[in-house]
């Protein structure tokens, strides 16, 4: 019968286990991230569905580009977000491994480390398709603005902050007591 663990076995586990633990956290954070992109990509397709009908045919044929872009974009967040959960359930189960063998005082350092390297490489291919869907999301963010509108934008801010300094001076000038 095998001896008794250790309670020092087991604290030195709990200590190891607390760097998977972090990473979790990690992990969590890209999926919160991951399912928010989600949540805004099927909300635009859902209003450009609904509003298909009513457009023209030159609008019609934009919004048909842009659902073909949103559905590859959606398709790539849930790729990442699978991704993201697989790393996760990785270190789940090293955690639990590393446990079960300071229980049961079996050598488990090689399925340790597979189970490390299979989480890594899968949080790996989760940030390379996030990657790829920020990428299509910044080709798919039309751009209309030419050079004009800048020079147009940036006169109008300017006038625009012009006419709030000369209205801040003249009201800190009123609210001042004159000086003699």
């Amino acid at each position: 019968m095998p001896a008794a663990p250790h309670f020092q076995d087991i604290a030195h586990v709990i200590q190891l286990a607390i760097a998977p633990v972090f990473l979790l956290t990690a992990i969590a954070t890209i999926i919160n991230v991951l399912i928010a992109r989600l949540a805004r990509a099927v909300d635009r397709r859902r209003v450009l569905e609904e509003h298909l009908p009513e457009y023209g045919e030159e609008r019609r044929a934009a919004a048909l580009r842009e659902l073909a872009m949103l559905n590859r974009r959606i398709t790539l967040v849930i790729w990442a977000a699978a991704l993201a959960v697989l790393s996760a359930l990785f270190i789940c189960v090293l955690i639990g491994t590393a446990f079960v063998g300071a229980v049961v005082a079996i050598d488990l350092s090689k399925t340790v480390a597979f189970l490390f390297i299979a989480a890594v490489m899968a949080l790996t291919l989760c940030l390379m398709v996030f990657l790829h869907e920020i990428s299509v999301a910044a080709v798919s963010a039309r751009q209309t603005v030419g050079p004009q509108a800048f020079a147009r934008k940036n006169a109008t801010a300017q006038a625009k902050y012009a006419t709030e300094s000369a209205t801040s001076a003249a009201a800190s000038r009123a609210e001042s007591p004159a000086s003699d």
